[in-house]
């Protein structure tokens, strides 16, 4: 993530209701959590805590960090969070290259939040070392091909006369590593047990007024950013929904997620 302010920032409500396939993608990688119940976990990348509340009813017994870079996504999480779990979920704001916690967490979930990080080595290390010995992690994240279609096409428009002064310096905003790649920086920041593995996962929105908004709001929201005239922000995702229209299914975006498990060694 990048360290200016406005770079981590989301319009965290739009995105709590909008954000549909990511809740779906969560639930599953939840059923793959070993929880007893009694557990400390931490939620990182907890975006506005819709899948949070999830991994709450799950733990009782237990206690949630949840942990996000945005200050926007972290209040929208407590307001939706706190008056229902009193006591059992706490809130930091953290760069997980760099979480500020050591030995003390059973488990790591994450789900769609480690391809907005630039730097998966330091990532996994810093997992490894919030994570008490034998603790693990369950995550998922964009991977591979991941959304290929819609950021070859926002590629072709940046790059159009209309739209390419305003990305001049111009760099990726995310990673989508794929499975082998991802299991070696995994081993390499000391985990075991690990676990890798790609799966196609396409999203079908309703039609052109959801994409454009779901676009806007949870997957191009830094690009429109370095445009600073809405007359010209709106032509960018009306070419993109126009495009869409002709997929087949219509408005789709071509999701593919990466799912990782292991764990730090028991001494």
């Amino acid at each position: 993530m990048a360290n200016n302010q406005a770079s981590r920032e989301w319009n965290s409500e739009a995105y709590h209701r909008l954000s549909q396939p990511q809740f779906a993608w969560g639930q599953k990688v939840l059923d793959r959590l070993p929880l007893r119940g009694d557990e400390t976990v931490a939620d990182a990348g907890c975006g506005s805590g819709k899948v949070t509340a999830e991994l709450l009813k799950r733990l009782p017994r237990g206690r949630v960090v949840a942990m996000d870079l945005s200050q926007n996504m972290l209040q929208t999480a407590r307001e939706h969070l706190a008056p229902k779990f009193p006591g059992q979920v706490f809130f930091i704001a953290a760069d997980l290259h760099d979480i500020p916690l050591d030995g003390v967490l059973d488990g790591v979930f994450s789900t769609a939040a480690f391809h907005w990080l630039p730097d998966h080595d330091r990532l996994f290390r810093s997992l490894v070392r919030a994570l008490k010995p034998g603790g693990w992690l369950e995550a998922q994240c964009g991977g591979g091909p991941n959304l290929a279609r819609v950021r070859e096409r926002a590629t072709a428009l940046m790059a159009s006369a209309e739209y390419s002064s305003f990305f001049a310096g111009w760099s990726p905003t995310w990673q989508y590593p794929d499975d082998i790649t991802t299991a070696k920086r995994m081993r390499s920041a000391g985990f075991v047990e690990i676990k890798t593995w790609l799966e196609e996962a396409p999203a079908t929105l309703a039609d052109a007024p959801e994409y454009k908004e779901f676009l806007a709001t949870v997957t191009l929201h830094r690009h429109l950013a370095r445009i600073p005239d809405s007359a010209l922000r709106e032509p960018f995702m009306d070419a993109l929904a126009c495009q869409a229209a002709s997929d087949n299914p219509p408005f789709t975006l071509d999701y593919w997620r990466l799912n990782l498990s292991g764990r730090k060694p028991k001494d």
